[in-house]
Order: structure tokens, then sequence, then C-alpha cells
């Protein structure tokens, strides 16, 4: 439950008249009391909100939508498609890009419990950010751990991580290379580099993984890219996003690398931008469309009804859209 003024009164062992005068700053209050107010506002994690105190206690139709980077073309759509649906729904959205910044996440969490927004979609890939844990407003997490008590959306990224690689097998390759965005055994994302491993085992062939950041700026990203390829020999790369499969593509034609006669690529999340403008990827979509509109309902479910039950763990299926990066057959 949301801490209210009358829990900070209560807290702090004066009246809710009193807290309402430390927040507003009106009238003379000595600094014992003030100090008083304040402790207990900071142990209850307690925001106050002029907007809230202006509706009297009613809903204020607002959402906090917190993602790492709309610049990237997956997140972009799938905040476009969470916006749009939420609007359909009577809300309006207040958008946050958290940038890959773990403080830059927290300014913004704490903004939107300042303004109390009816609930929190997060999508930000910074975990073990404490302040989740007590936020006293409805929160479904996409793709991300944040607490026990907040439920995850996410496309099946274990399958979708044994589906890439066992394409890759039938089409001929042998020498497997997963190019890892991140290494967070925590997150559901992980699973994709788990699928890899654990096949590449039942496969018996040896995995090789790099990490390749998605925070990384693009022309280092290809530098790096550049120098595995120069370097190593590989029959096939699995990425574990679209991006990075992309930059691939291109310093393999630089480096005269035939794909895919001499090199097969598949990416990972098959947004409508990916289909529509290189359709030679070979990639792993995720359901973004479907993953908005589970991530909507669920909010609002527990928006409407703080005590809905909801499952830990809503899990999508994901789909191989084949393309000529994978196969010379298409």
């Amino acid at each position: 439950m949301k801490p209210k003024l009358n829990d900070v009164a209560r807290e702090a062992g004066v009246s809710p008249t009193t807290v309402s005068r430390v927040i507003n700053n009106h009238g003379y209050l000595s600094e014992e009391t003030k100090n008083k107010v304040f402790q207990a506002m900071k142990r209850l994690n307690y925001q106050p909100n002029s907007i809230a105190r202006s509706l009297h206690g009613k809903q204020t139709n607002l959402i906090g939508v917190l993602f790492s980077s709309v610049s990237n073309p997956f997140f972009g759509e799938l905040v476009e498609k969470i916006e749009n649906k939420l609007f359909k729904s009577g809300y309006k959205t207040i958008l946050c890009n958290s940038a890959d910044n773990k403080e830059k996440e927290r300014v913004y969490l704490n903004m939107l419990i300042a303004n109390q927004v009816d609930g929190i979609i997060a999508g930000a890939h910074n975990l073990g950010i404490k302040e989740y844990e007590k936020v006293g407003l409805p929160i479904i997490s996409f793709d991300r751990f944040l607490s026990s008590t907040i439920p995850i959306v996410s496309s099946d990224n274990y399958q979708g991580g044994v589906l890439a690689t066992q394409e890759l097998y039938q089409s001929g390759a042998r020498k497997i290379y997963l190019f890892a965005s991140s290494h967070t055994p925590n997150s559901p994302t992980d699973k994709r580099r788990t699928g890899y491993l654990q096949t590449m085992e039942k496969l018996q062939l040896e995995a090789h993984e790099k990490v390749i950041a998605s925070a990384m700026a693009s022309n280092v990203k290809a530098l790096m890219i550049k120098q595995i390829l120069s370097t190593e020999q590989m029959d096939s790369i699995f990425c574990t996003d679209d991006l990075t499969a992309l930059i691939v593509l291109r310093q393999a034609k630089e480096l005269g690398i035939h794909v895919p006669q001499d090199l097969k690529v598949i990416g990972y999340d098959g947004t409508q931008f990916i289909q529509n403008y290189h359709p030679e990827l070979t990639t792993i979509a995720q359901p973004i469309n479907d993953m908005a509109e589970l991530l909507v309902e669920l909010l609002l479910k527990r928006v409407t009804n703080e005590q809905s039950e909801l499952k830990e763990h809503y899990v999508l299926p994901i789909k191989l859209i084949r393309n000529q990066s994978s196969s010379q057959f298409i």
C-alpha cells in the first residue's frame, strides 16, 4: 500500500495538519518537528505530491514507463505500442529514458513516485535498485527481475537461444559463436545465452562466447567485431540483438567475408524496422504487440485492484524469421 499523509503523521507522532504544514513550508514550526516529519517520510518512502493533493485521493490516470533507450528500434516500437494501448484505456504516459544509467533511473523512479502515477511499466536494464522494493505502486517489469513481488513479462528467451543455435547447425555451421549484449545471470534476457550454451553442449560442439555490450558506442563495437572476424575462425554467429547482427554483416562485407556462404548470421528481436529495412537478416522475432498488450493488461489489473493475483513470470512465444543471412536457399 502507498503510504499516506496520515501514515506519516502517525509515524512522526504529530497531527496530519502539522505534516501538511511541513510539506508546504507553511507557518512557524520548530526544527525538531520538521526533522521528525522528514525522518518519518524517509522511513515510509513517502513522496509529497501536489497533483494527488489537489485530486483528493483520486487516480491521476498517469502511468510511468521507464526504459533504458527508446533510440533502440526494439524499445522504441514496444514503448509506442504500450503508449497507444494505455491511451485507448484512458491513461496518459510519462516516458522516462534511463540511458543505462543507474542514478538516472533512480531519479526518474523517485519522480514518478512523487507525482503518484497510478502505476509503472519498468523495462530499464539497471538491476538491483532497492527502491523498487518499496515503491508502493503497482509495477510490471519487462524482461528484468526487479523484485520477487513484481511480475515479469518477457518472450521465451531460452527457446530463442535454442532455436537460433539449432538453425545455424541445421544450415551446416559447426563453429557457432555467440555475441551476447550482456551477461546478467538474474535477468530473463540472459536465458538466450543459456539456450545457446546448452544446445551447443547437446550438439557436442565447443561454445565460443563474446560479450558485445549494448551500451558500447557503435563505432567501438564495429572495431571490436572487425577484430574478432579478422582473427578467429568461425562459420556462424548468433547475436542476442539485431543491431549487433547488422554491424556483423557490415564488417563482414568490408572484410570480403561472404554471407551466408562463409559466415551465417542470426539476430534477435525482429522489429518492424528490421523486417522493412533489413529483410536480409535472419532473426528471432519477439511478439512485440502481444508483450505490450500483456504489460498494459496486467498493470491495469493491479491499478484497479491492488490484490489482483498475478503470476511471477509471463513468457510469450518467439518465432524464427529465416532470411538470406543464414541460408543460401531463400
